[in-house]
């Protein structure tokens, strides 16, 4: 048998198709500000993670620090808590000065409840209980302005029309910032300062597990004048979360863009 009898070809090597993917970079963690000992990020943390962003979980209550940039983190979000933006304490003051270095680096900020609240008074705004004593503790109808309409269409989220509640203290719209929806008792609910930070003051981040511990802990809040009973919160849940869903989704969506890419969809 000669070397004609199986005459060998040569084969091209070929690159692995994985080879040839661009390698997409890891998302950056997102910093999640919270003031009780045992508080979770909710459904805002657990959608944050499923596009990829590590949580970085702070408590400057309990002595965490917070960043002096935001270079390090796609976002920042403040929640909600027991507190009022307007108490002595030292990390309240601490947060709300810090909100500044998000707003001077453009960077992606989000305040729920007490965050807006904070980030309102950051902007010299008004923080304020009710005069009369009452509470939003529930769900309630939320109105977009004519700001927010065409926020809403430009970035590419639908307004939910029923949100949840729970706070006792309101906010006016700070100078330089636009006032997207509106409420009864507390006539601002969202607020956009510049492309990048929101304040709102409703909970999309509420499941029902957290429903039920904060109506059985805070018992007291839904007696308030104005507030719903406890017993029809996870009704409302089932009826108006799927519209409240589906705007959390786009919104973050939205707001996770990088700067250039946001300001082709922002009003």
């Amino acid at each position: 048998m000669n070397d004609h009898a199986f005459p060998f070809r040569a084969t091209r090597r070929t690159r692995s198709p994985l080879s040839t993917r661009p390698v997409r970079p890891v998302p950056k963690p997102v910093l999640i500000v919270l003031h009780q000992e045992h508080s979770t990020a909710g459904r805002v943390g657990r959608l944050l993670q499923a596009r990829g962003h590590a949580l970085d979980i702070r408590k400057p209550r309990f002595g965490d620090p917070l960043p002096q940039t935001m270079r390090d983190h796609a976002g920042a979000v403040i929640f909600g808590g027991p507190m009022g933006a307007n108490d002595p304490e030292n990390f309240v003051k601490a947060e709300i000065d810090w909100i500044g270095t998000c707003l001077r680096e453009d960077a992606a900020f989000l305040g729920i409840c007490l965050g807006a609240q904070m980030l309102a008074k950051h902007m010299g705004a008004r923080v304020y209980t009710h005069g009369e004593g009452r509470a939003e503790v529930g769900y309630y109808p939320l109105a977009i302005t004519e700001a927010g309409a065409a926020h809403a269409g430009m970035a590419g989220f639908a307004w939910p029309g029923t949100v949840y509640q729970w706070h006792r203290d309101g906010f006016d719209c700070p100078g330089g910032a636009e006032c997207l929806a509106t409420g009864g008792d507390f006539p601002v609910q969202a607020i956009r300062a510049g492309l990048k930070a929101y304040g709102i003051q409703f909970h999309p981040e509420v499941t029902p597990a957290m429903m039920h511990r904060w109506s059985v802990r805070g018992y007291e809040r839904t007696l308030m004048p104005g507030a719903q009973l406890g017993h029809t919160h996870v009704p409302g849940w089932f009826q108006h979360d799927p519209a409240i869903r589906l705007w959390l989704d786009a919104f973050l969506d939205h707001w996770l863009k990088e700067p250039a890419e946001a300001g082709t969809t922002s009003a």
